[in-house]
């Protein structure tokens, strides 16, 4: 069931290391991407958790994470092992004391309600505990991926685990997924309006039942593929100027890309970082 696996390598106050791969194929559609980290740093390290369109499962084997600002608030959160993030529309920041590591499951909200046995709309602008969703065996995960000899092991339990919960979950309401997919293949740009039609609902029912299966409502969810887009052309190094970005990401110029960075990241485009994209090289860890 498994695919290939590289690992990305590179310098972060002190150093981290960082293993991807796609993971199993009978899971596509419900699980973006694994990525094993291990950050060694020999100082505090602080972070800021960024939107995506993605529910974020963090499976730690190191240090305990501290939430300094929840995603999209002011508040501080608390201390976590191992956590799931639901959607939010906002920056975070996230912090350990240098040493740290772990794995990073990207979810599709199409699935991640029925993996982690939870309303996703409860998840919405939080953090919890994974024990908090899946009780003892949330915590007997992190420690069998912690003593699994390498990175590949780790990914193959994670196929395993992951498939097997799929294969006993309820599917995504159909009109759901339709509008889901029909947001990404439109990148975000296809208006609320077009999507009710388009299914066959008002855009009340509309806005109602995708709020309670994906966690946020179809306008809402749009803005983050436009941002996860947008931020992709950035690290890729495929657009001539902001400007290009914007136009090709369903901004209407470059001051609508600069605000939206500004409320979704909290900073400029030029500022939210988007390191250099990093080489791949196949390795074993």
């Amino acid at each position: 069931m498994g695919g290939s696996s590289a690992v990305e390598e590179g310098t972060y106050r002190g150093s981290w290391r960082m293993w991807t791969r796609a993971p199993a194929p009978v899971l596509h559609g419900a699980v973006a991407d694994y990525h094993g980290f291990v950050v060694d740093s020999g100082e505090p390290v602080s972070d800021t958790v960024l939107p995506a369109p993605t529910i974020t499962l963090i499976l730690t084997f190191g240090d305990e994470l501290r939430m300094e600002r929840m995603p999209g608030s002011d508040e501080a959160g608390g201390t976590f092992g191992s956590f799931v993030a639901g959607l939010h529309d906002g920056p975070g920041v996230i912090a350990h004391d240098g040493h740290q590591a772990g794995l990073q499951v990207d979810l599709s909200p199409l699935a991640a309600g029925a993996l982690l046995d939870v309303r996703l709309d409860a998840l919405t602008g939080d953090v919890v505990p994974l024990d908090a969703l899946l009780g003892r065996a949330g915590d007997e995960l992190a420690e069998r991926l912690a003593e699994a000899p390498d990175w590949s092991s780790r990914f193959a339990l994670l196929d395993d685990i992951l498939s097997r919960r799929l294969a006993g979950t309820r599917a995504p309401t159909p009109e759901v997924a339709q509008a889901w997919q029909t947001i990404h293949r439109t990148g975000g740009t296809v208006r609320v309006a077009d999507l009710a039609r388009e299914i066959g609902w008002s855009r009340r029912h509309l806005a109602a039942r995708f709020r309670a299966e994906i966690g946020l409502g179809p306008k809402a969810v749009g803005r983050l593929v436009r941002f996860s887009r947008a931020r992709w052309m950035l690290s890729s190094g495929r657009a001539r100027s902001l400007t290009d970005v914007a136009l090709a990401c369903g901004y209407y110029d470059h001051a609508h890309l600069d605000r939206e960075f500004r409320a979704l990241a909290g900073g400029p485009p030029s500022l939210v970082g988007v390191p250099p994209p990093p080489t791949l090289v196949d390795a074993e860890g």
